[in-house]
């Protein structure tokens, strides 16, 4: 028997409310799980470090990015000025990858034993291999070896830069092997930061654990705020 031209629309209009009801509880779920994703993973971050990787850029920095976009890190990358104006692209990565950009010098000398005049071209020509390779204006500094002195600090304020050693120091410049690396981060508190290199392979290796061990401390890779020198929330 067939079926009259109401009781089809009738029947239609039954078809339609129900994919409308499904259509709209779908939505409301996906809706209701992005809103509440972002606060759960902010509510996982007790407090904020600071990695912090000198030197660079270099042929390994491509690894190292790689490695630190895997692990959902982000960290401070102290620039040398001659490096930066070397490989401008690898500049670019770096802040395509999130990471912030400090200045670290031109030459990587030891600039408690230059004049007040060297001291600033070492700064200055850095500022600017950074900015013209993309990479913006730093407004971090770290000296080299960690030696400062007031006058290399009060050089570096007129440049607008903040002074920042280090709270932990991996020691991979020294050869550190990749589990003694891990464990200097693991000594890492909220708000301080930690020194590592570019180059150092062992520091590459140890990246997963690291974020591991931060992880499950409820630290988070935080920025290194110019106001305190302190590791907060990326902003």
């Amino acid at each position: 028997m067939g079926t009259t031209p109401r009781s089809a629309f009738r029947a239609r209009l039954t078809r339609l409310t129900v994919l409308a009801t499904a259509a709209a509880a779908t939505l409301t779920a996906t809706t209701t799980t992005a809103a509440t994703a972002t606060p759960s993973r902010a509510a996982a971050c007790t407090g904020y470090v600071g990695l912090t990787f000198d030197d660079g850029p270099s042929g390994s920095t491509t690894a190292l990015l790689d490695v630190l976009r895997r692990n959902g890190l982000r960290a401070t990358m102290f620039n040398q000025g001659q490096n930066a104006a070397a490989n401008p692209s690898l500049v670019r990565a770096q802040v395509s990858a999130g990471m912030w950009i400090g200045n670290h010098s031109y030459t990587h000398p030891h600039l408690t034993g230059l004049s007040q005049a060297q001291i600033d071209a070492e700064i200055s020509r850095t500022q600017q291999a950074i900015a013209n390779a993309g990479g913006g204006t730093p407004k971090l500094f770290r000296p080299p070896y960690g030696e400062t002195n007031a006058t290399v600090k009060s050089v570096a304020a007129r440049h607008g830069l903040t002074q920042i050693i280090w709270d932990v120091d991996s020691r991979d410049w020294n050869g550190a092997s990749t589990d003694a690396i891990v464990q200097a981060a693991g000594r890492l508190t909220n708000g301080q930061t930690i020194l590592m290199h570019d180059w150092s392979a062992n520091t590459l290796a140890a990246i997963p654990r690291i974020a591991q061990g931060l992880a499950s401390r409820g630290l988070c890779a935080g920025m290194i705020s110019p106001q305190t020198g302190r590791a907060v929330a990326p902003g």
